[in-house]
C-alpha cells in the first residue's frame, strides 16, 4: 500500500431532524393539545489523532465522511434521536485546512480530538409554540442543515530523529540496522521513495528519502520530502565516502549542499541539533577516514565515521545518539 501524505476529502455534518405537528389523543376529546416533538440534532464531524501514519492510504479513493442526520420529532412530545457523530482518524502530525473558510487544525498528540464541522440543530415541533394565546399551534420548523466542506490534509511526520543526506548515503541501511524498520536497500539512488519510520528504544526514527540539489525549490521530490524534516527534533546527516572518491569538492561540499537545501526550504531547519555520520568507511583507506574526520570536527558538531558492516561501530553510534535523544 503506497504511503500517502497529502489528500483532499469531503465531509458533512448531519442535518437536524424536522419538528412535527402532532396532537394528544385523549378519550372523549376531539382534539387534544399540541404534542409534536422537536427534531434531533445532526451529528458533528471530528478528527482524532492516531499513531498509524499509513492510515491516509485507506482514504485515497474519493473519500466522503458523513455524520448522521437527526431523526424527526414524534408524537407524545418525543424528541427525535440525535444523529451519530463522524470521527475521522488521522495520523499524529496532520495539518487539516477547511478549504471554504481557511480554518486550520493541527493534530500533535495521540488521542487528540477536534470538532471540525457542527451538526444542524433539530427543528421545533408544534408543542414548542404552545401559548395562552395560541393553544392549538400549527407551527413547526425544519431542522437546520449541517455544516459541510472540503478539507486538505497534509501529514508532516513527528519523529525524534530524522536521517537526511543525498540518495544512497546509507540511510535505509542505518535505520534497518538500529530499528525494526524494513526499508529497501539498493546500490542506486532513490531506493526509498517514501519516508519510513522505525522504533529505536522509546524513540521514533524517520528515514527521510534522499534530497538532491534544488530540492528546496521543488526539484525532484524535494518539497514532498523536506516538509517531513520540519517536525523532526534531531537530524542525523549522513555523508558517504563515495563523495570523497567520485565528486569534486568531496564530502564537505556534499554536506554543505544538503545544508543549503534545508535553508532554502526553511532556515529554522539549520537550528536543529545535528549529528554528522560519515558512512561507507569500508570503501576507502583508513588515512582518508582520519583526514575527513579531522576536517568535519572543525564544524564543532558531533561526528562519527562508520561502516554498516561493522557491528561494533553501529552499536557505538547507537549509544552516542541515545545520549543526545535522552537529554
Amino acid at each position: 500500500m503506497a504511503f500517502v501524505d497529502e489528500l483532499k476529502i469531503y465531509a458533512k455534518a448531519g442535518d437536524g431532524g424536522n419538528g412535527v405537528i402532532r396532537w394528544r389523543q385523549e378519550k372523549f376529546i376531539p382534539k387534544g393539545g399540541p404534542s409534536g416533538g422537536d427534531g434531533g440534532n445532526g451529528g458533528d464531524v471530528y478528527i482524532e489523532a492516531v499513531r498509524d501514519v499509513s492510515i491516509l492510504s485507506k482514504y485515497s479513493h474519493g473519500p466522503e465522511f458523513l455524520a448522521e442526520k437527526g431523526e424527526d420529532g414524534s408524537r407524545k412530545s418525543m424528541h427525535g434521536v440525535n444523529g451519530e457523530d463522524k470521527i475521522i482518524l488521522l495520523p499524529v502530525g496532520t495539518l487539516i485546512t477547511n478549504l471554504s473558510t481557511g480554518a486550520q487544525y493541527e493534530l500533535t498528540s495521540p488521542g487528540q480530538k477536534i470538532k471540525i464541522l457542527r451538526g444542524g440543530r433539530g427543528g421545533f415541533g408544534n408543542e414548542h409554540f404552545k401559548a395562552s394565546t395560541n393553544t392549538t399551534p400549527y407551527e413547526w420548523t425544519p431542522g437546520k442543515k449541517g455544516e459541510e466542506a472540503e478539507f486538505s490534509i497534509e501529514l508532516r511526520l513527528f519523529a525524534d530523529l530524522g536521517l537526511v543526506g543525498f540518495p544512497n548515503a546509507g540511510k535505509s541501511s542505518l535505520i534497518q540496522s538500529v530499528t525494526n524498520s524494513k526499508s529497501k536497500i539498493g546500490a542506486y539512488a532513490f531506493t526509498t521513495l517514501d519516508p519510513h519510520l522505525g522504533a529505536f528504544y522509546d524513540f521514533v526514527i524517520a528515514d527521510i528519502p534522499g534530497i538532491i540539489e534544488g530540492a528546496g525549490e521543488g526539484r525532484g521530490l524535494g518539497i514532498k520530502f523536506l516538509k517531513h524534516i520540519s517536525r523532526t527534533k534531531t537530524l542525523v546527516h549522513l555523508v558517504s565516502f563515495e563523495n570523497e572518491i567520485e565528486k569534486e569538492g568531496g564530502m564537505m561540499d556534499a554536506y554543505k549542499t544538503i545544508r543549503k537545501e534545508l535553508e532554502v526550504f526553511d532556515p529554522k531547519l539549520l537550528e536543529k541539533d545535528e549529528f554528522i555520520l560519515l558512512t561507507k568507511t569500508d570503501m576507502v583507506p583508513e588515512k582518508m577516514v582520519k583526514d575527513v574526520l579531522k576536517q568535519f570536527s572543525k564544524l564543532k558538531k558531533p561526528v562519527m565515521a562508520i561502516s554498516m558492516f561493522d557491528g561494533e561501530q553501529v552499536k557505538e553510534f547507537e549509544q552516542e545518539i541515545l545520549k543526545i535523544l535522552r537529554k
